[in-house]
């Protein structure tokens, strides 16, 4: 392209202005400082206004603007498929044959002559029915002082609760009694296992324990075990050391550590007191009505 040195470019039909010469002292014109902001919508050093272009500073949507994809309203089938309905039996249970033996103590008492008490359940069936067995006692130099063992059948009414019928039979240090048995058991609120069952013997014997449990988790494999039982009965039974009405009440507490989930030995403490007809019986023949005892033994499962 043939430009002549007289040429000049004509800035003015370019839309703007034509450089400015360098004053002396200034710095040279950068061939800009004529462009005309004002024609283009905003002046030099003013805020471009985003608004009137169609959008809102950072990219955001104006504060009255729709949403691009509108929120559907929630329906009743979302909330179920949220938060299925909760049912109150099993859908489906286990008809297969399974079993559970837990000693639940087997330990050394601190008595004067120093004695081995047991506790122990176990049942055999299906989710809804059950054969139970359920025993406890003590003994004391190789002879058993006082016992019982209890065969029962149990029936699920609820997820956490059975009802229980069977028998129950007495032994030990005198004559053995034989009871008819009636009662329940289960996890109470706050995870306390709870047993309560009536007892009808011949002879219009009658008699009642309440027993209830806690666990109480210091670390996942040190435990400490929580353990109360009442017993009552109807009527005298003085030869087998038995008074009328609340006859005894034992508590106590046994920190235990799970080697395994299945076996672990424990050290604890337990305090039995006699009551009314009970007592009295005891005071007859030089037993303590009181008695706080020092317990270490084992509690496994299978």
């Amino acid at each position: 392209m043939d430009h002549g040195a007289s040429d000049t470019v004509d800035h003015s039909a370019m839309g703007h202005d034509a450089p400015t010469p360098a004053t002396p002292g200034t710095p040279a014109a950068t061939g800009h400082e004529g462009m005309d902001h004002g024609a283009m919508g905003h002046g030099p050093g003013q805020p471009v206004d985003h608004a009137a272009m169609g959008h809102a500073p950072n990219g955001d949507l104006p504060a009255d603007a729709e949403p691009r994809t509108p929120i559907p309203e929630i329906t009743e089938a979302d909330l179920l498929a949220a938060v299925p309905p909760m049912h109150v039996g099993h859908e489906t249970h286990d008809t297969a044959i399974h079993s559970y033996w837990l000693a639940d103590r087997l330990e050394w008492q601190d008595t004067e002559e120093g004695s081995l008490a047991w506790e122990g359940v176990a049942w055999i069936g299906t989710d809804i029915n059950r054969v139970w067995l359920r025993t406890e006692g003590e003994a004391s130099d190789g002879e058993i002082e006082s016992g019982d063992l209890e065969v029962l059948y149990g029936r699920a009414v609820d997820p956490w609760w059975d009802v229980v019928a069977g028998v129950r039979q007495d032994f030990g240090e005198g004559p053995s009694r034989t009871y008819a048995a009636f009662g329940v058991q289960g996890l109470a609120p706050y995870k306390f296992e709870v047993e309560a069952t009536a007892y009808v013997g011949t002879g219009g014997r009658t008699a009642a324990t309440v027993e209830a449990e806690y666990d109480t988790l210091i670390t996942n494999r040190l435990i400490l075990q929580w353990q109360a039982e009442a017993s009552l009965h109807g009527k005298d039974d003085p030869e087998r050391g038995i008074g009328s009405g609340l006859s005894t009440v034992e508590a106590g507490a046994r920190l235990r550590y799970e080697i395994t989930r299945r076996f672990a030995p424990y050290l604890g403490v337990e305090f039995e007191r006699a009551f009314g007809g009970t007592a009295d019986l005891r005071r007859e023949h030089g037993e303590p009505v009181r008695d706080t005892r020092l317990v270490a033994g084992v509690r496994f499962w299978f």
